[in-house]
């Protein structure tokens, strides 16, 4: 049973790597301000999938705190960056 859970971690973070390459190409390639914002903010969660399933691999619930003030840091910083670049595209 373990050996299928570990494989079952190996094949999550394979896919959340997959995701955080095609993120990072999205964050590079734009065209869009808004579209590096949301860029970044899919790759924050991407990082804080990942780190859970750290969490989950070694049974470590001492990062959960760090997981919940990561992802409210990320949320307030995104909603604050889209509401600037919006408001500077208003003022073109």
């Amino acid at each position: 049973m373990h050996g299928l859970m570990d494989l079952v971690y190996v094949i999550v973070l394979g896919i959340l790597v997959l995701a955080g390459l095609l993120t990072l190409v999205r964050l590079f390639r734009g065209p869009d301000t808004l579209d590096r914002i949301a860029a970044l903010d899919v790759f924050v969660v991407l990082i804080i999938g990942a780190t859970a399933v750290y969490v989950a691999f070694y049974r470590d619930g001492s990062n959960i705190p760090l997981l919940v003030a990561f992802a409210l840091v990320a949320f307030v910083g995104s909603a604050t960056a889209a509401r600037l670049a919006e408001r500077r595209e208003w003022h073109r």
